[in-house]
């Protein structure tokens, strides 16, 4: 089944859905799987499992902390495959690989596509990567039954938008505001508006992300978009009151899709 076959599948039990996040080695890969459980536990739709980076230029400053935590800990692309294979094969929610261009570039786009492939991952997202600079990455992403996650931004115009949205397949990611990860997002104003220029540009399910935090967060876009993400927020309750933290938010975000 497609990405975007599924989320419209799911959408015919919730008003919304949502994609939960982690980082892989962040705050070790015990860790990781608790977490893991506690999604699967809590009945989240799809999860984006990241790979850290030292330079995560989209990420603010929970997880940029958390990206340099899990590369000073040793976390290694081959340890991350390993996480998700293991993932892929014990829970049934799809997992999509977030990282930056650098991990792609390096392991070349032929071999990148079938790694992911090989151990689970149902497609990736890039922020770092414009449109433009794809080339054959679609090509092997279309190989290997892989859904290149397009991000469209506030900033962007409508015939940018559109530009993007003829490459989007399985899920659409809106960025909510400018800037980076983390800080609350405030959804009144014009965020409505972004949303329905995106809806316009592409006919995949679109998610949101970027600074959404509780469970009204996620009520408050029902009907307006398909699928609500939240990454810092998890991390944060982790740190602030471990695994039952962890397990009360995913169960709030979790309740608030119908």
């Amino acid at each position: 089944m497609t990405l975007d076959a599924y989320i419209r599948q799911r959408l015919g039990g919730h008003k919304i859905l949502v994609m939960s996040h982690l980082i892989a080695g962040c705050p070790s890969l015990d860790a990781n799987w608790e977490m893991l459980e506690e999604m699967a536990r809590a009945g989240v739709d799809l999860v984006e499992l990241q790979m850290p980076f030292s330079e995560p230029v989209a990420d603010g400053p929970t997880f940029a902390r958390a990206n340099q935590q899990a590369l000073a800990q040793g976390l290694c692309l081959e340890q991350y495959f390993a996480l998700m294979q293991r993932a892929s094969q014990s829970f049934a929610f799809p997992l999509l690989m977030m990282g930056y261009y650098n991990t792609v570039f390096r392991l070349g786009h032929q071999a990148f596509a079938e790694a992911l492939q090989a151990n689970g991952g149902r497609g990736f997202i890039l922020p770092d990567l414009p449109v433009e600079e794809y080339g054959d990455l679609f090509t092997h992403s279309q190989r290997c039954a892989l859904h290149p996650v397009m991000l469209m931004a506030p900033t962007n115009p409508d015939v940018r938008l559109a530009q993007i949205g003829r490459h989007a397949t399985g899920l659409v990611y809106l960025v909510a505001r400018k800037g980076v990860t983390g800080s609350r997002t405030d959804l009144a104003g014009g965020t409505y508006a972004f949303v329905q220029r995106c809806r316009q540009a592409t006919d995949q399910p679109i998610g949101m992300g970027f600074g959404l935090a509780k469970g009204e967060d996620v009520r408050r876009l029902q009907g307006r978009v398909d699928v609500a993400i939240v990454g810092s927020a998890l991390l944060e309750a982790w740190e602030k009151g471990g695994r039952a933290e962890y397990r009360r938010l995913l169960e709030e975000l979790v309740a608030a899709r119908n």
